[in-house]
C-alpha cells in the first residue's frame, strides 16, 4: 500500500502508472482535491483520505510530493511511525533534513520521478537505494541510483532543461510556419520528427556523442547547424545554466 502527500502532476503520473494491471491500494491526501477526486473516480484502487494524517495511518510507504517551500510545515505537523518509508520528491531537500522533519520514520529516500511514470516509462533517480522505493519506481519504469547524494542533485538539475528543450522545438516550428508551412502543419511536423528521434535514442546503445556523429555527414546541413550553435557558445551556456541550477539546489 502506498500513500501520497500532495496531489499534483507527479503524483497523478505515478498513481496512473501504478493503477495499470494488478494495482496496489493507494491512499491520497485531500491536498489538490480536484486531482484526488479525478484519480479516485478513475481507479478503484485509489482512496482519497480526509487528511494527510489519514494517509500515514493507512500506508507504510509514503511519497511526499508537495512544493518544497511548504515541505517542512506539512511534514512536521504529521505523526510518523518507525515503520514508515518516506519517499521524497521534494527538489533540493536533503536526506538529513527529511529525517529531522519525519522522525521517527525509519527510512528516508530522495527521488526524482518523471511524468512518463504515467506510461510505466519513468527512469527514476533516487538516493539512497531502498527496497520499498525501488519496488515502487520499478512498477512505473526503472531506477538509477547514484553513489552520492550530491550526484542526485545533478540529476535533479538536468530535469530543469525540459522547458528549454520544448522552447527550442517551438522555435523551430515557428520558423517553419513563418516560411509558409502554416502553424498546425509546422507543429505536427516538428513534433513527429523529434518524437521519432526520441524513440530512436531510447532504443540505441550508443552514447549520445556517438549518435550525434551518426546524424551528421561531412559538409552536410546537420554539421553546419551544429557548428553554428557551437560558435555561438550554446554548449557553454547550457553548462553554465546547469551549474547555476545545481548551486541553487545545493544552497
Amino acid at each position: 500500500m502506498y500513500g501520497f502527500i500532495g496531489t499534483g502532476e507527479i503524483t497523478a503520473a505515478i498513481v496512473t502508472g501504478l493503477s495499470a494491471g494488478t494495482a496496489p491500494d493507494v491512499f491520497l491526501s485531500p491536498r489538490g482535491r480536484e486531482v484526488s477526486r479525478e484519480l479516485g473516480a478513475r481507479f478503484p484502487n485509489v482512496h482519497v483520505c480526509a487528511s494527510n494524517q489519514e494517509v500515514l495511518d493507512n500506508a507504510t510507504s509514503v511519497v511526499i510530493a508537495v512544493r518544497p517551500p511548504i515541505g517542512q510545515a506539512v511534514l512536521e505537523e504529521l505523526t510518523f511511525r518507525p515503520e514508515h518509508v518516506v519517499i521524497s520528491a521534494l527538489a533540493g531537500v536533503r536526506v538529513d533534513q527529511l529525517r529531522a522533519w519525519t522522525a521517527p520514520a525509519g527510512r528516508v529516500v530522495r527521488s526524482i520521478p518523471l511524468p512518463s511514470a504515467a506510461r510505466g516509462q519513468s527512469l527514476t533517480a533516487m538516493f539512497p537505494d531502498d527496497p520499498a522505493a525501488r519496488e515502487l519506481y520499478e512498477r512505473v519504469g526503472g531506477v538509477v541510483v547514484p553513489r552520492e547524494e550530491e550526484t542526485l542533485e545533478a540529476f535533479s538539475a538536468a530535469t530543469s532543461t525540459f522547458a528549454a528543450h520544448l522552447d527550442y522545438l517551438a522555435t523551430i516550428a515557428d520558423w517553419l510556419a513563418e516560411r509558409g508551412a502554416g502553424a498546425e502543419a509546422a507543429s505536427a511536423y516538428v513534433t513527429h520528427v523529434f518524437g521519432q528521434l526520441g524513440i530512436l535514442v531510447s532504443q540505441q546503445t550508443d552514447t549520445l556523442a556517438a549518435l550525434t556523429g551518426k546524424h551528421m555527414t561531412p559538409g552536410g546541413i546537420n554539421e553546419q547547424f551544429l557548428a553554428r550553435l557551437r560558435e555561438a557558445g550554446v554548449p557553454d551556456t547550457v553548462r553554465s545554466g546547469l551549474d547555476g541550477i545545481l548551486s541553487r539546489l545545493r544552497s
